[in-house]
């Protein structure tokens, strides 16, 4: 029996995982000549055809489908061994490609990446900042950090909750010593308001008591709408309206008075903070490593006191 050459198998599934031998070749840097004769050579081995390949696209065969999957497992633990290897000897070596929102590299990862980028000095990290959701497979992005109310569709990822993030009404004091007092949701209709997004669409917020689980929607005509937290704090800041954000992101605001609870008994929303990565990334040694410091860093880091 010909010996198996597990370059064969490495190929093969970053073939599959890219969709195709062009992106393939760009991602890994070797011409695509070089890939043809790894699949072919495999293809030989088993005798049998693994992918299609037309002028036009490239697919899977039935059998191609069932090797995929467990090359997939064999390429998967080959890396696992070798990240673990590495952790242990704090011989980390590459780069990492991870997406998040704004708000997200603003508040919840400008320390911690510095943190894991200090503890592991040839790691490498690129950070892509959009509010958009990517296509994490073919923009070629390890893993993404998104905040999300409902259950992550099903897709080719896999998701990994990170924390749950309490939302609350903030505004500065001044704001609140010039209008209406505030004892109770309906209140807030007699307040200028500031909300998270830009688009046109309708606008309220949903508010529940911490105690008694009470819900209430609360109709509102933001003044100003952006998706940059940093800009709503400081509007809401000089008095300029309530706004509803994350808690941890206005620690240092309510530390300094800046700006205070608005009806602290009842949160405007919970939001969960996963680690979203495509199912056919790998474990290469770098994603591991950050996808488990950001696992056992988060949900301390963005908890309120």
């Amino acid at each position: 029996m010909t010996a198996i050459d597990l370059n064969d198998y490495f190929y093969f599934v970053h073939v599959v995982d890219k969709g195709g031998f062009t992106r393939a070749s760009e991602s890994l840097g070797i011409p695509k000549s070089r890939l043809s004769r790894h699949i072919a050579r495999l293809e030989a081995r088993l005798d049998t055809v693994l992918i299609q390949r037309t002028t036009r696209q490239s697919k899977l065969t039935e059998l191609g489908e069932l090797f995929y999957q467990r090359a997939r497992a064999v390429v998967d633990q080959m890396e696992l061994a070798e990240a673990e290897v590495k952790r242990k000897k704090n011989t980390l070596l590459g780069k990492v490609t991870l997406s998040c929102s704004v708000g997200v590299a603003q508040f919840a990862l400008k320390e911690l990446i510095a943190r894991f980028m200090a503890e592991n000095p040839q790691v490498s990290v690129r950070q892509q900042v959009t509010n958009e959701n990517i296509d994490l497979i073919a923009s070629g992005v390890d893993m993404s950090i998104r905040g999300h109310t409902d259950p992550l569709p099903d897709s080719a990822l896999v998701a990994r909750r990170l924390a749950v993030v309490e939302w609350n009404l903030f505004a500065s004091p001044d704001c609140l010593a010039q209008g209406q007092a505030i004892s109770q949701p309906a209140d807030l209709a007699h307040h200028q308001t500031l909300a998270l997004g830009w688009r046109a669409t309708g606008e309220h917020w949903r508010l529940e008591h911490e105690r008694t689980g009470t819900r209430e929607t609360i109709q509102i005509a933001p003044r100003l709408k952006s998706e940059d937290m940093t800009t709503l704090k400081k509007a809401a800041s000089e008095g300029l309206g309530i706004v509803a954000l994350p808690a941890y992101t206005c620690r240092d605001e309510l530390a300094a008075g800046q700006l205070v609870k608005v009806l602290p008994e009842w949160h405007a929303g919970r939001a969960n903070l996963s680690l979203v990565m495509p199912r056919k990334s790998g474990f290469s040694a770098p994603v591991v490593a950050l996808q488990e410091f950001l696992q056992a860093e988060t949900a301390g880091y963005v908890a309120m006191p």
